[in-house]
């Protein structure tokens, strides 16, 4: 139950909604409870040789004391008009008394519905917030398919299992409460029963419920994993036929599918076992009250009136399905709490890039960039270690060196993907820590290696970073990057869709779409993952072409694996194992014989 808690949250600005339908359920408790109770003594005057009440007795709040009134009222409609009419009246009573019940219960529902949707609409809304604001390093641990289940499958869990249980944990808490009050009302002697076994059959219920969270945890880990596998299957299908795995993805997904479905039904067995054992034990309490109450009424214990030991078994009768409801409600919950386990991971997952207090106003870019000492750490792994290295404003250096030297993380850490691990990282004298984060990440416009492209149409694309621009500015923006001239071959020109990460596109295509994006933004600094690595060779030179014309005139730090890049470099730097090995021009470099060379002659910068 602590995990409800997070449920609960969502819930502090809809106090008076919940306080309604508190309300309205009350009212159709109220009178259902009336609709029961009007039965017994009205069919004992009616039908039973039963004396009349001529006097109106003295009123005294207990059972019988209430059942004296109601016989009294009675006894005055029958003296005054005859018995027929007299069962007119009760059949019209217990409509209203029905009607009524039924007006609060519906009632009831339209408040809580909104209420309902209210809380999984913030508590996704709050999912999909964390998830952009969590640093990049936090997404290099989880599993994309995972994190997918936990905002879909995990959501839904939530929503199906605690959410829908509000309800019941209001309702039927309430309706057993004043169904057991009445019962002490009716017969506090026989109560006594209630108090002890009702808690017993709790207890039980609770032993057999206890492993439930503990299989749907393992049920929604394992559903993270099926979508991960699902996940990848789609993203390498080409790979998958091409080495003819096919079987291979079959079996593992088989095995994880197959161990899904065991778990699933030991949880669902167990939870469905709920309700055939809460209403086993209540006919178990109903009938152990049956037989002492019965009893006491033929011997007339304890002031307890045959008819009020009829009215006293059917409200406990009443209980039944409450009580069954509300075990079922707890199933449930335990299997809620799983998913809302995994879901707060996410939200209460550290956001390690904080945003400064007070952060210094950094409108744009004046000097130059500057690491001084830094390292930086993953896990423990050093991947940089003292760095020192100055960008000038409107200077061009090129990051060259093999596979894990640590490249992508030095760019990475300029617009703050990642934080220094000591030393510091500085833009124009101040430490970027002092900067807002969004506004440092303004002066910055990065182009990938692999072109990051959305759902959309190419308008929207481009205009990512900026979205109040004209089509005039977009259409710019995409002469510059070379991409005009396909676009406006496009049957809806601009406002054609692209397709799922841009699948419609060819390489060079969304390659110089990126391109057309960074340079709309016009920032004066640019980050550039060699864009034209994996590209053929007309694509190369048109990508190519836009990349210099973006640079013109801007600050760049380029991962280089091609040597037209590097080769007009105002500085290159040569990285091996996290440390700078090597610094100069291209020229200065070749001079020197070392390890820039053995790339070049190596071709892994060619």
């Amino acid at each position: 139950m602590k995990r409800f808690s997070t449920v609960l949250r969502y819930l502090r600005d809809k106090r008076g909604n919940i306080l309604l339908y508190f309300l309205c359920n009350l009212f159709s408790i109220v009178f259902s409870l009336v609709s029961l109770t009007m039965l017994g003594p009205f069919m004992e005057l009616l039908f039973y040789e039963s004396k009349l009440y001529d006097k109106k007795p003295e009123f005294v709040l207990s059972a019988n004391g209430l059942l004296d009134q109601l016989k009294y009222q009675l006894s005055q409609v029958i003296v005054e008009h005859d018995k027929v009419y007299a069962l007119g009246v009760i059949c019209i009573s217990i409509i209203i008394a029905i009607l009524l019940k039924n007006f609060f219960l519906y009632l009831s529902f339209r408040v809580l519905i909104p209420v309902r949707n209210h809380v999984m609409t913030r508590l996704r809304a709050d999912l999909y917030s964390k998830i952009l604001f969590l640093p990049i390093s936090y997404f290099t641990e989880q599993r994309k398919g995972d994190i997918m289940s936990r905002m879909s499958n995990d959501s839904n869990e939530v929503e199906w299992s605690i959410i829908s249980t509000m309800e019941t944990l209001i309702k039927e808490p309430l309706t057993i409460l004043i169904y057991l009050g009445s019962l002490v009302l009716i017969s506090p002697t026989l109560s006594l029963f209630l108090l002890v076994l009702l808690p017993l059959a709790g207890f039980i219920i609770g032993r057999v419920s206890r492993s439930l969270r503990k299989q749907s945890l393992d049920s929604q880990s394992k559903l993270g994993s099926l979508m991960t596998l699902v996940e990848e299957t789609l993203g390498g299908l080409r790979v998958i036929k091409a080495f003819t795995a096919e079987r291979i993805l079959n079996t593992k997904f088989e095995g994880i599918n197959n161990y899904l479905n065991h778990v699933r039904n030991k949880m669902l067995f167990r939870r469905d076992l709920a309700s055939p054992l809460s209403e086993v034990l209540g006919v178990v309490v109903l009938c152990v009250v049956l037989w002492f109450g019965g009893q006491m009424a033929l011997k007339g214990v304890g002031g307890l009136q045959p008819s009020s030991f009829i009215i006293y078994i059917a409200l406990f009768s009443m209980i039944i399905n409450p009580a069954k409801s509300l075990s079922t409600a707890f199933y449930n919950i335990q299997r809620g709490s799983a998913a809302i386990e995994r879901i707060e991971e996410i939200l209460k997952a550290p956001l390690v890039i904080e945003e400064p207090t007070n952060p210094k106003p950094i409108a744009s870019f004046e000097k130059e960039i500057e690491f001084k000492d830094v390292s930086f750490k993953y896990n423990d792994k050093v991947v940089l270690e003292n760095i020192n290295l100055k960008v000038a404003k409107g200077k061009t250096v090129a990051l060259v060196g093999s596979s894990g030297a640590g490249k992508s993380t030095l760019v990475d850490l300029v617009p703050r993907f990642h934080d220094v691990s000591s030393g510091s990282l500085l833009i124009d004298g101040n430490n970027i820590k002092d900067y807002s984060i969004s506004e440092l990440r303004q002066l910055m416009g990065i182009v990938t290696q692999e072109p990051i492209l959305f759902n959309d149409t190419i308008a929207a694309n481009i205009s990512l970073g900026y979205p109040s621009a004209n089509i005039a500015e977009i259409e710019d923006a995409a002469k510059i990057a070379n991409a005009h001239n396909f676009i406006m071959h496009k049957e809806e020109g601009y406002q054609a869709g692209i397709g799922d990460r841009g699948n419609k596109l060819s390489g060079g295509e969304k390659q110089r779409l990126t391109i057309a994006r960074a340079v709309l933004k016009n920032p004066p600094i640019l980050i550039l993952d060699e864009a034209t690595s994996s590209l053929d060779t007309e694509s190369e030179r048109l990508v190519q072409d836009a990349i210099h014309q973006m640079m013109k005139n801007r600050t760049s730090i380029v991962i280089a694996h091609r040597l037209s890049t590097v080769r007009h470099a105002d500085e290159i730097i040569v990285l091996q194992k996290g440390r700078i090995v090597e610094r100069g021009t291209h020229d200065q470099l070749i001079g020197l014989n070392g390890f820039y060379k053995k790339l070049v002659d190596l071709q892994e910068v060619k």
